[in-house]
């Protein structure tokens, strides 16, 4: 008792209003069947509209985890949201008493507001020193979680119940709603049709309680945990390196040992860069397998003007990061043989990251955003039809340069910026100098 009477003491002096439960308050609750928490339906069954402190303090859990949840459906049905706060363990190092809190309990430390070289402004402060909580203990004799303090005065206006569910901690997707939203998935039903079918059966969409893009996240979520697919590739690889020793791949993986980003090249591709790896082009516009990740190709010419393939991956996001790693991947697959001149679009993750990788290779437009360039900055179906023409055609240099000056003089275009000089400006690349590139490889304007 000593050591309760301390740790009411404790709080006594930071919150003044509240409710404690004694020792012999709980054990009176021990035996009510009606207020025992052991399962998440139990808490889904709860109505808190005309509860008040004695008797939420009826409550008991099972577990700690249901403890929490337990107050999290509460703060939802009140108009806020909770966190978890103090701890408290014994000698063995086992929590026997947890403080849940309003989320806008304490203040932010000032610290954050005073940092060095800080590159933008500090959030909005939203705390503002809340002393709602509910406090738990473990109770050994009946081996439950037992509500020991409870506190709900806020010193902050409450939100509708309607507006509540949009609060960070509650805006998340039951499991119910996860295996439904799978399972349409799995029938071809789009995204955005689930969330009015799910909308629906709420009653509205402010009852729903997530919008949208809570649920695009937790579809990859999902499908980032299915351990399976990933398993069964690398094994594949593994596999094949057996037959082929050549066959370089590697793996990266998250902070929870989900795999991101996978880079594979075959003996043969190594084999065929070593040969025709001086111009080289890749693409991640590929998206079409089920995890949404994109599919980048590494690709060339060969001597008889086909297309070969260098090398493959799949990247969970296109950041500069993912295309410094690939274009690495790539330089230790080929022994650090480097590209003559690269073909990308104009993604500027990629072309960031082709300056940190391959600073002294020549980077290029491939042909489709050039003909987007000339359409957007022209505007005339005439012009572009033109200018594909040579663009494609098989001249030389000087003919290409004589072609394009008589193009932008019949359609009067020599004042515009785009083609100062003499030269169309492609996000700081040469028409000119392109066309002379396409020279070393024809088909990428295919």
């Amino acid at each position: 008792m000593d050591e309760q009477n301390e740790f009411e003491q404790d709080f006594r002096d930071e919150f003044i209003e509240g409710a404690f439960f004694s020792e012999s308050d709980m054990s009176d609750y021990i035996l009510e069947a009606a207020y025992a928490v052991d399962s998440v339906q139990d808490i889904t069954s709860l109505k808190f509209s005309e509860n008040v402190a004695e008797e939420i303090g009826k409550y008991h859990f099972s577990t700690l985890h249901l403890a929490f949840d337990f107050y999290m459906k509460y703060s939802k049905s009140k108009g806020f949201s909770a966190r978890k706060s103090k701890t408290f363990k014994n000698s063995s190092g086992e929590i026997y008493r947890q403080m849940f809190v309003c989320h806008r309990q304490g203040f932010r430390m000032e610290k954050y507001y005073t940092m060095e070289k800080r590159k933008k402004e500090p959030r909005l402060e939203t705390r503002t020193g809340c002393e709602a909580r509910m406090d738990v203990k473990f109770v050994p004799e009946s081996g439950r979680w037992h509500i020991f303090y409870f506190s709900d005065e806020h010193n902050h206006d409450l939100l509708d119940t309607q507006f509540s569910a949009m609060l960070p901690a509650h805006r998340k997707m039951s499991e119910a709603d996860i295996m439904q939203m799978m399972n349409m998935l799995k029938s071809g039903i789009s995204t955005s049709q689930i969330f009015g079918l799910l909308a629906s059966q709420a009653g509205g969409y402010e009852f729903v309680g997530y919008g949208p893009r809570d649920m695009y996240n937790e579809i990859a979520r999902q499908r980032r945990q299915i351990p399976g697919d990933a398993a069964r590739v690398l094994k594949k690889l593994e596999d094949m390196r057996l037959k082929d020793p050549q066959l370089y791949f590697k793996a990266c993986n998250d902070s929870r040992g989900l795999l991101r980003n996978l880079f594979w090249s075959d003996g043969i591709s190594q084999l065929d860069y070593r040969l025709f790896g001086d111009v080289i082009a890749f693409d991640a516009t590929y998206k079409k397998n089920k995890y949404s990740c994109p599919l980048v190709i590494f690709s060339g010419v060969n001597h008889h003007n086909q297309t070969i393939i260098f090398a493959a991956a799949l990247i969970a996001d296109e950041t500069t990061d993912t295309y410094i790693w690939l274009l690495r991947q790539l330089m230790f697959a080929m022994r650090g043989k480097t590209p003559t001149s690269i073909i990308t679009d104009g993604a500027m993750a990629i072309r960031n990251a082709v300056r940190v990788v391959f600073p002294e290779v020549r980077h290029r437009l491939c042909a489709w955003h050039l003909i987007r360039n000339t359409t957007s900055n022209v505007g005339n179906p005439s012009f572009t039809s033109k200018f594909r023409k040579i663009m494609t055609g098989d001249y030389e240099i000087p003919v290409f340069k004589h072609k394009w000056v008589q193009l932008i003089e019949e359609f009067g275009i020599e004042d515009k910026p785009w083609v100062i000089n003499d030269k169309p400006q492609f996000d700081g690349l040469s028409c000119i100098d392109f066309r002379g590139f396409y020279n070393l490889s024809p088909t990428f304007i295919q």
